[in-house]
């Protein structure tokens, strides 16, 4: 799997999910304690960090990898759950009157930037700095998994491509599976998914 193409795949399918909500439905609900507008403002932060990031080198490797990348901010994940809402619910706003020209020109903006820079680039992210490809393994998860949450929420699908849309949700899976790994939880995920065990409520590997 290329992690570039299967993540402008996973942004180009969520440009499309953007187009196809009708803007009225931004007020319905959309995950937990935000509306439609603020989880779509939220997964569209999935492209701004990846267009912020790129101009911002780290002299040295300190997350290796997607799942360490996961591993790293979890404890922050878990204590700044107001903070998080907070920012989805000003992403939201920052959608302004045209939630889908705004998610269209900021995907042309990344995939244009993107074409500037190599497989060997390391970055700085909020975990450290990080090759620029196990980065977007991050970005592609992120895409898959809200564009799900925005199709429960509003019934508009998530139309992968079948060219990159099977990557997107294998690399997705797969990476869900190294967090559970590195967190402990792999046995359980591995019963479960084989029909020995069945998950506890509320498991995540994020």
């Amino acid at each position: 799997m290329d992690a570039r193409t299967t993540f402008l795949g996973a942004a180009a399918a969520f440009e499309q999910q953007v187009a196809r909500i009708p803007v009225p439905a931004l007020t319905g609900p959309g995950l937990g304690d935000w509306d439609l507008r603020s989880l779509v403002g939220h997964t569209s932060r999935s492209l701004v960090t990846v267009e912020t990031y790129l101009d911002q080198p780290a002299a040295a490797v300190e997350v290796p990898t997607a799942a360490d990348y996961y591993l790293a901010i979890g404890s922050a994940l878990a204590a700044g759950g107001p903070e998080i809402v907070e920012r989805g619910r000003q992403a939201g706003l920052a959608l302004g009157d045209d939630p889908s020209s705004f998610v269209g020109d900021l995907a042309g903006r990344v995939r244009d930037k993107l074409a500037g820079y190599d497989a060997t680039y390391v970055l700085t992210t909020i975990a450290g700095g990080m090759p620029l490809e196990e980065y977007l393994r991050t970005r592609t998860f992120e895409l898959v998994v809200h564009g799900l949450d925005l199709e429960r929420a509003c019934g508009v699908a998530q139309e992968l491509e079948p060219s990159s849309g099977s990557d997107a949700l294998v690399d997705a899976a797969t990476l869900a599976a190294e967090v559970a790994v590195l967190t402990g939880r792999g046995p359980d995920l591995l019963l479960a998914l084989t029909g020995r065990a069945t998950l506890a409520e509320g498991f995540s590997v994020v």
